[in-house]
């Protein structure tokens, strides 16, 4: 009963994750095979994303009205966001890209500007700062060539998705076999374990 038990459970895990493992390498093949269509894609993700996202904050802005003073800034939030969404979707697929090269841009700028700041810190304290100012230096560095170079940005992404996608498929499925042999030995151990 335990073992019949525990194997269903094996089973259900075991599909599940190769499951996950094959979509994910499909997913990250795909995008390698097809990167015109996958960008596109990619932007009408980005615009339903904004799209939903804004409708859940204007309702959760509602909700709280009763107890919170400052729930016109989650309202007006969710506005921008609904209307960005609404906004990209009609001019599909410029301004989502657009929005998604800014965003790495400036994130890539801010982890930048924070390294050099941190080896600033270091170096004031006698500590090893030079990986610190490099990594801030590639980081600013990078963040003005994704804004010089959108495409280029663009297909940086789509790069580390598909990679991801790739490596991760790769890992679960590794994960799913390895979870077979796991399987044979708990189920060998319960066996010798259970009176009969």
């Amino acid at each position: 009963m335990l073992t019949d038990t525990l194997n269903q459970a094996f089973r259900r895990t075991w599909w599940a994750i190769v499951i996950r493992g094959l979509l994910a390498l499909g997913l990250g093949i795909f995008i390698l095979a097809r990167p015109l269509e996958s960008v596109a894609a990619f932007a009408v993700v980005v615009a339903i994303w904004a799209l939903v996202n804004g409708i859940t904050e204007v309702v959760h802005a509602i909700d709280i009205k009763p107890f919170f003073r400052s729930w016109w800034l989650l309202l007006f939030g969710g506005l921008v966001s609904a209307a960005f969404g609404i906004a990209a979707l009609s001019y599909y697929p410029g301004l989502s890209l657009a929005f998604v090269v800014t965003w790495v841009s400036f994130w890539l700028l801010l982890a930048g500007l924070v390294g050099v700041g941190v080896a600033v810190q270091l170096k004031r304290a006698d500590l090893p700062w030079g990986w610190y100012l490099a990594w801030g230096i590639v980081c600013v560095t990078a963040a003005v060539l994704s804004w010089a170079s959108p495409p280029a940005t663009v297909t940086a992404i789509m790069g580390l998705i598909a990679g991801f996608a790739i490596v991760s498929g790769l890992i679960l499925l590794v994960g799913a076999f390895r979870m077979k042999s796991l399987e044979r030995d708990v189920t060998h151990a319960v066996r010798h374990a259970t009176p009969a």
